[in-house]
């Protein structure tokens, strides 16, 4: 994903990233959202080497957005609404290390918010379990297949476990 002077990057990983993006998208200032594979040992993954659980990789979501309209803590604070950080390499019925929940920063400001943002959502008690969302730098990124970008726009009635929790943070 190509940005411009005025935009970001962020990566998260949380599970499926079907239900990630479509939630994500639909946030005022995100530019563009792509979905792929992160954080592992393997060059060029793809969906069926990932799903093993065997690459390291987790399927993630990139984000481009404009941090004049919406800031990383914002974008960080959101994604602890839409997953459960508290599960190990789950979501829902989605089970490996592939699905679990990180946040692959970009810069040594984002590993700073990042781990303010993380610190916060574990003292406010909304999640009743240990936060246990990684917090690592940014690997190489490989896209996923076509057929998995922009997935639940193309399949509306396709599987998803994310939701809005209404919790303040």
């Amino acid at each position: 994903m190509k940005t411009s002077g005025t935009t970001e990057i962020a990566t998260l990983a949380g599970g499926c990233f079907w239900g990630m993006e479509e939630l994500v998208r639909k946030l005022p200032g995100v530019k563009g959202t792509t979905v792929g594979y992160t954080g592992g040992s393997t060059s060029g993954p793809s969906y069926e080497t990932v799903k093993t659980g065997s690459t390291g990789h987790a399927e993630s979501l990139q984000i481009e957005f404009d941090p004049q309209q919406l800031s990383y803590e914002k974008l960080l604070l959101f994604f602890f609404k839409i997953h459960d950080p508290t599960t190990p390499n789950r979501q829902g019925n989605d089970i490996g290390s592939q699905y679990r929940s990180a946040i692959f920063f970009h810069s040594p400001e984002q590993k700073k918010i990042a781990e303010t943002v993380k610190a916060r959502v574990e003292a406010s008690g909304k999640w009743k379990r240990l936060v246990v969302t990684e917090i690592v730098a940014a690997s190489p990124f490989y896209p996923a297949e076509i057929y998995h970008q922009k997935y639940l726009q193309k399949n509306p009635g396709g599987y998803t476990c994310h939701y809005v929790r209404n919790y303040d943070f």
